[in-house]
């Protein structure tokens, strides 16, 4: 039995090397091992995650914050997907595609908006056309640390919830309760 976590709808996003990446590393290991289960969690987050801290940071920081895109995503709460992949083992789940997400499904602009109310910020959030975000992500990636990427641009077009394609863990009577508002709270970021 051999769980191998990718990310939910890599397939889609042919112009991400990142997306590509998983996506090649999900082929590389049904190929190789026999009785694989490829989880794909939509975005996964906690206290100190890369994604909820980075998005904070930048909130604090800055008045107006640009909206490139604003796809759907359905974030799951690390410790979800991880009683996911322990009850997985316990069923002895093999062979298995899975998409794995959390209890609702809200845009990218809400994540934001949720975010700053966590940090009591009252932030302005600016719609940014593609081209102009182009520019902005082509002249960030010559920062040290940079705001934002083209690959990662180009994966905000896509949106990041389930397909249809795959069953999820709740047809394996698996649930991911915690709500990312409620869990966000609970967490002292300032």
């Amino acid at each position: 039995q051999f769980i191998h976590i990718s990310a939910l709808g890599v397939e889609n996003a042919k112009d991400s090397k990142y997306a590509l990446s998983k996506f090649d590393g999900e082929k590389i290991v049904k190929k190789n091992f026999e009785n694989t289960t490829i989880l794909k969690p939509s975005i996964v987050y906690s206290q100190d995650d890369n994604f909820s801290t980075r998005f904070l940071s930048l909130l604090s920081l800055f008045p107006a914050f640009p909206i490139f895109e604003n796809p759907k995503f359905s974030p799951i709460h690390c410790k979800d997907l991880a009683e996911i992949i322990v009850g997985l083992v316990d069923k002895n789940v093999g062979s298995e595609i899975i998409e794995c997400v959390g209890p609702q499904t809200i845009y990218f602009k809400e994540i934001l908006q949720i975010l700053s109310k966590s940090i009591n910020k009252k932030r302005l959030f600016i719609p940014v056309p593609n081209q102009l975000a182009k520019i902005f992500a082509k002249a960030s990636e010559f920062l040290p640390t940079p705001l934002i990427t083209l690959d990662q641009l180009r994966l905000l077009k896509y949106d990041n919830i389930t397909t249809g394609k795959y069953k999820t863990h709740n047809d394996f009577g698996l649930k991911a309760d915690l709500k990312f508002e409620n869990e966000i709270k609970k967490y002292s970021y300032m």
